[in-house]
């Protein structure tokens, strides 16, 4: 037996092809022995890496660069979008562009393909193996099934004996046919999830290949398809024939021996749901950690990752913190005002809406654009949705009285409403206002709605004016309000001396849900946070963990809660999952 090609064996130098490898070559993919090594790197390439054998692949290797073939690509031109090294940056063919550090893109990237790897593994694809499972059970039953129903047939037909033989052939060949379709329409649905499934294996085996590589190009060039991974399939159902017998009547033999209702095959919209990993709520909540942000007036938080975390407030500056809360980067908002709201996008790139001037501005690559401009409504609160749409609040500008304020203009002229828009194109794809009765969904005043989507694609919204939590279905049709919870009383550890100021009243402002479908909604004035179920449910209150005045809210993918504290501008983190 060839040890050096034997499965059981332990790696062995690629050279001798006989000594065990000590250590590795990066940059040439060569495992060595230590006597190799001085024959691997004296030869005329003058850049080899050798690394332990249990460090292997631990190199970052950046992609050479096109221009100056002995340099090697530091950086990413953000005009050009292309590699570059340092003799480019330098150059007068990049002059007055700005670079970014490839290194830095290369760790958000493989932070991005570990997330998507996990999902895949964890998620997505115990999901389709359930669904195929599921119909491949459907199909198995479907014999049974139609043999029972062509007994009873055939005991119609023996009754009436022979002068219904014609009529029960006849059905019978219905119920062949029927049978046929039903299970063509089946394994047609079956053959499509498989076919979505390798798709999927596909992308999985890719991702190992790229979480596992260290080949900055291979990593920062791939594209993720788990968003569309992340939208089901519509679920097919079929709804069997049924047989109706009926009296015996000669003259109407069809009729007497009963018809068929036909196969109806028909797709379900979010019929299949992911199977997510459950969690528990902790018995006892607790705090983790803080960013203390240094501004006061703290309002919106949201993550994209552990090194991603944005907040804004009543200033003109949004900052961005890594998960240790040191500052990475500091955008002013081009009105110079106090922007609404933040968001990301799904590909990383910040957005914020500006009510100064009616738009809404995207921050890619460095460079500020302006996505949306509304003329006549107030954009404030946003949400990315999971398939990559923006989702706007806002109401509807109104003339106020000369020398009025916010607090004294007359708010019953506002108008609220929810836009979803496409990210690509910024079109208007679907607005939320009115319930099927024609009466508004959300009270009419100028005061934020804080947004966001669940799990099950309902839209979940925080009317703080209303006293409710307001929750729509993916076409916008109401499926309940929560108007609070009598356990809900105001936190004692902020409980004013003066009774008479005490705040019992429901008052919700920030909104986000877990991986679980659950809503967390922050009770500002009570101290208090909600978790409620998707479809309502009251389920217990965070009321342990130090929050005063807990404004905006945000679970993060590890289902770790980001808590705004608004007068102390600090982001507090609390794990309430098991």
């Amino acid at each position: 037996m060839n040890l050096h090609l034997s499965a059981q064996d332990v790696p062995r130098c690629d050279l001798c092809e006989n000594a065990l490898a000590s250590s590795h070559s990066d940059f040439c993919f060569i495992n060595l022995c230590r006597p190799c090594i001085g024959e691997h790197i004296g030869d005329e390439y003058t850049k080899h890496k050798v690394v332990p054998f249990n460090q292997r692949k631990s190199t970052v290797i950046y992609p050479m660069c096109t221009t100056h073939e002995s340099q090697r690509c530091e950086f990413q031109c953000n005009e050009c979008h292309i590699f570059v090294c340092s003799l480019c940056v330098s150059s007068d063919t990049h002059n007055g562009h700005t670079f970014s550090n490839l290194f830095e893109i290369y760790k958000f990237k493989k932070e991005i393909t570990e997330k998507d790897k996990c999902e895949l593994e964890n998620i997505i694809c115990p999901t389709y193996e359930a669904i195929i499972t599921e119909i491949e059970s459907g199909v198995a039953k479907i014999d049974g099934e139609y043999e029972h129903l062509s007994a009873a047939v055939i005991k119609c037909g023996e009754e009436l004996r022979k002068e219904i033989e014609i009529a029960v052939e006849k059905l019978n060949g219905d119920i062949e046919e029927m049978r046929t379709k039903h299970i063509d329409v089946l394994q047609k649905h079956l053959e499509e999830i498989k076919k979505t499934r390798s798709d999927i294996q596909k992308s999985l085996e890719t991702l190992r290949e790229v979480t596992e590589s260290n080949d900055v190009a291979l990593v920062v060039e791939f594209k993720s398809r788990n968003k569309e991974f992340f939208r089901l399939p519509q679920k097919v159902e079929v709804t069997g024939p049924k047989f109706d017998p009926k009296a015996i009547d000669r003259q109407q033999l069809n009729q007497v021996i009963g018809t068929l209702l036909p196969l109806s095959p028909r797709s379900v919209e979010h019929g299949y749901t992911l199977k997510m990993p459950a969690k528990c709520l902790q018995d006892d909540p607790e705090l983790i950690g803080a960013i203390d942000t240094g501004s006061r007036k703290l309002y919106s938080v949201t993550c994209y990752s552990d090194v991603n975390i944005w907040i804004c407030g009543r200033y003109s500056t949004m900052k961005c913190f890594d998960n240790q809360g040191s500052l990475i980067k500091s955008v002013e908002t081009k009105s110079g005002e106090w922007p609404c709201d933040v968001a990301v996008t799904n590909d990383g790139d910040m957005i914020y809406s500006d009510w100064a001037t009616g738009k809404i501005n995207m921050i890619e690559n460095g460079q500020e654009k302006e996505i949306i401009y509304l003329e006549e409504w107030d954009p404030q609160n946003l949400c990315v949705t999971s398939s990559g749409d923006l989702l706007v609040t806002m109401s509807s500008v109104e003339e106020w009285e000369e020398g009025g304020d916010e607090e004294d203009s007359d708010e019953e002229m506002i108008q609220c409403k929810i836009v979803r828009y496409s990210l690509t194109d910024a079109k208007e794809k679907q607005t939320i206002q009115f319930d099927d009765k024609g009466n508004p969904l959300f009270s009419g005043n100028r005061y934020s709605k804080y947004i966001c989507e669940n799990k099950n694609y309902d839209i979940c919204v925080a009317d703080s004016e209303a006293g409710e939590v307001v929750v729509v279905n993916e076409a916008g049709n109401l499926r309940f309000r929560y108007r609070g919870h009598p356990s809900a009383a105001r936190n004692q550890q902020y409980q004013p001396k003066d009774s008479s100021t005490k705040i019992n009243t429901f008052n919700p402002i920030g909104i986000t849900t877990d991986s679980q479908s659950q809503i967390l909604t922050a009770d500002c004035p009570n101290h208090l946070i909600h978790i409620l179920d998707k479809d309502g449910h009251f389920l217990r209150l965070i009321d342990n963990c130090d929050l005063y005045s807990p404004f905006d809210l945000f679970v993060d993918k590890n289902d770790i809660l980001h808590v705004t504290e608004y007068n102390i501008g600090k982001v507090k983190k609390v794990k309430y999952l098991e």
